[in-house]
């Protein structure tokens, strides 16, 4: 009989147990997405807090990038005596705090990971759901009656101001908006301006729209108010819809940037339906480990990373003229676009644990194109169709995402075809490209830095100011290229390329001068970078030296292992990943606050990052490979129903209670701790393989 994998639920008790302030209520944060870029987002409670909240976010073609195209729907029951309630928490105006309808919530939960909200009005049971479909613009908010009556009236008033994710609300509502009907449709157009139209469909029991426009003033999204920018502006509302609600039949508000024919293709219901079904697969799909418990969870989470780019019109003619998918990885959510570091750090959680071999195959010849002097792109700016290439590093992962690639697919043909670009990418680093970017011949490391950039991945800016620079030979880069150099001389050997002996030998020269010049002797683990700006060696107890054991070819003498992962563990490591800099140094920040400034200033100066368990967790077990437990306890932080409810945040204070910050989800985030869940879990059931290893273990 043919297995249908079930959807895993997360339930959230609202309000959430200790939360005596109202505030904090509006920290809970859901996300849904739409294979493209776009999103819905908001507070369980329904208040807006922030300029990327809103219940669609549409990925428009470029120049426009990612839209907020509707912005909220206050709802509203009217019963026949007259009385009016409203049913969730509607905008925040003034100084006044949001207290309408958030008493009335008393369950919050994910279904396959879309949110429900159960609220409970005077004894009437009422849920509300919100699906994106799958590689549309278009949202579907669908409202039930579950009990306490045979018939409700509810009223639902859409507002709006067309607007780039990133422009600051206080963005004037500029030209007029117009409202328009014709026949079951609608739609809002604001004149004049570069916008698609916001097309409206309702679909429910005795629909009407009362034409009724109104001006929102001075909404307030008190997250914008605490991270120093503008926190205040105003939407447009044209009037409201009214509908009936009876058990057993639900209704829709569908709302939609694309065509009616592509909107209208099916009814809510069966939307829905069709969603369910292909998040069923997603987690059918993906390895045994990974389908049950958290793991699955992680798997649905793990799709929202994962797009087709909308606008790169070029790109994709040229992907399908070989028979290819263009297909990236959004960094997260909410301003992240897709950045090749974290594309490549995330691609074996993402796409090889899933069982998405396919779809890595499509994002790792995707980058592939864009090289470009022996560099893969830093990141796609928002609505831009070329990537800046300003990474040390980024190029180095795209080697080891390539090796778990075709470990775990066999795809050989990909690996030929990618080899000459390898060799050229090689050759450039020899030789030097961009940014400083070269090898010192006089000892083989790998060298970087150029004024005003930030070529790691620790790389905050604010201004012209790099808050970490480590300008010269880095740990983690130079042990990213031992690693690649190792790759490079296996894959010549099976390439019958007569080159393998040069990147033996340089290789072998890689390793000697690491192990010379990286360790620092005094603290017991290595040099953060060595021939700094300054000309000396930074001694700053960073997470970067697990990668020096964590990688397949490691670059560090095996004698000091176990010395390094002592400090690391001792110094570093939290509940919920590493810090990014030791308590003791005069530089660390224990918390990520404030203004932009203020909030660069720690990003890599203490702050917690997720993504980091997952290397910590292979150097552990290199060092105490049957210490499963211990392992497993690193991730003993990482609750799925704190900040984005389903997810991972980017960052966490380096401090109790480790509050999470930055994007509510991160792909790296997600995808490392999916990976290593899933290791863990092999290893526990006595299966001695590497994930990458993973189509094995399903054979």
């Amino acid at each position: 009989m043919l297995h249908v994998a079930s959807l895993p639920i997360r339930r959230v008790p609202w309000p959430p147990a200790g939360t005596s302030d109202p505030d904090s209520l509006v920290t809970h944060e859901w996300l849904a997405t739409n294979g493209l870029g776009g999103y819905a987002s908001g507070t369980v409670a329904g208040v807006m807090t922030r300029r990327y909240h809103g219940l669609l976010i549409a990925a428009l073609d470029a120049p426009l990038g990612r839209t907020v195209m509707l912005s909220h729907v206050a709802e509203q029951l009217r019963f026949p005596d007259g009385r009016r309630i409203e049913v969730g928490g509607r905008e925040r105006t003034g100084d006044a705090p949001d207290a309408h309808g958030t008493g009335y919530l008393v369950e919050f939960r994910l279904e396959g990971g879309l949110p429900v909200w159960r609220y409970d009005i005077q004894g009437l049971l009422i849920e509300k759901r919100v699906f994106l479909p799958y590689m549309q613009n278009t949202v579907d908010l669908m409202y039930e009656l579950v009990s306490g009556a045979d018939r409700v009236e509810l009223a639902l008033r859409p507002s709006v101001n067309f607007r780039a994710q990133e422009a600051p609300v206080s963005e004037p509502l500029g030209a007029p908006y117009e409202f328009r009907s014709s026949g079951d449709e609608s739609e809002i157009v604001r004149a004049g301006g570069p916008f698609p139209s916001l097309r409206l469909r309702l679909w429910a029991e005795d629909p009407s729209f009362t034409l009724k426009p109104k001006r929102i003033d001075n909404v307030l999204y008190p997250v914008e108010e605490s991270r120093g920018y503008q926190a205040r502006g105003d939407l447009w509302s044209p009037g409201y819809f009214r509908f009936v609600l009876q058990p057993g039949r639900r209704a829709a508000l569908v709302a939609s940037t694309e065509s009616s024919a592509t909107m209208n293709v099916l009814q809510p219901d069966q939307a829905l339906t069709a969603d369910r079904q292909r998040r069923q697969r997603l987690i059918a799909q993906a390895v045994s480990a990974a389908r049950h418990d958290a793991e699955a969870e992680l798997v649905l989470a793990a799709d929202q990373f994962i797009i087709t780019p909308a606008g790169r019109t070029e790109e994709a003619a040229r992907a399908h003229a070989f028979g290819d998918e263009v297909r990236t990885v959004i960094a997260g959510y909410h301003w992240f676009t897709d950045w090749g570091r974290d594309t490549m750090i995330s691609l074996e959680g993402l796409t090889l644990v899933t069982g998405r071999q396919v779809e890595a195959g499509f994002i790792l010849r995707t980058f592939a194109h864009y090289v470009r002097d022996g560099l893969i792109p830093n990141m796609f700016p928002e609505g831009r169709k070329e990537g800046l290439y300003h990474t040390a590093d980024a190029t180095l992962w795209f080697f080891h995402a390539v090796d778990r690639y075709v470990k775990c697919s066999g795809d050989r043909l990909t690996l030929a075809l990618l080899y000459p670009k390898f060799k050229d990418i090689v050759d450039h680093h020899v030789r030097g490209t961009r940014f400083g970017i070269h090898v010192d011949e006089r000892d083989g490391l790998l060298a970087q830095g150029a004024q005003g950039y930030q070529l790691t991945w620790m790389d905050a800016k604010v201004d012209d100011w790099v808050v970490t620079p480590r300008r010269g030979k880095a740990v983690e880069i130079n042990a990213l290229w031992y690693n690649a150099l190792r790759l490079m001389e296996r894959w010549a050997v099976e390439e019958g390329d007569a080159a393998a002996a040069e990147y033996r030998q340089r290789a072998v020269r890689v390793r000697e001068s690491f192990n010379d010049r990286f360790w620092f002797a005094q603290g017991g683990y290595l040099y953060d970078v060595v021939d700094g700006e300054g000309g000396g060696n930074d001694s700053k107890c960073r997470p970067n030296q697990v990668l020096a054991i964590a990688l397949p070819h490691p670059v560090l003498d095996q004698a000091r292992w176990e010395a390094v992962m002592h400090v690391v563990r001792d110094q570093l490591l939290t509940p919920v990943g590493l810090r990014s800099l030791a308590p003791s140094d005069p530089e660390f920040k224990a918390k990520y606050f404030g203004n932009l400034r203020a909030r660069d200033a720690a990003y890599h100066q203490g702050t917690v990052w997720a993504w980091l368990v997952g290397p910590f967790i292979d150097a552990w077990l290199k060092v105490y490979p049957n210490d499963i437990a211990g392992a497993r306890r690193a991730l003993d932080g990482f609750a799925l129903d704190i900040m984005s409810i389903g997810s991972i945040a980017e960052i966490f204070d380096a401090e109790p209670p480790f509050t999470p910050r930055g994007c509510i989800a991160q792909a790296w985030s997600v995808a490392e701790v999916l990976r290593i869940l899933v290791k863990l879990s092999l290893l526990a059931g006595g299966t001695e393989l590497a994930i990458h290893d993973l189509d094995k273990v399903e054979a």
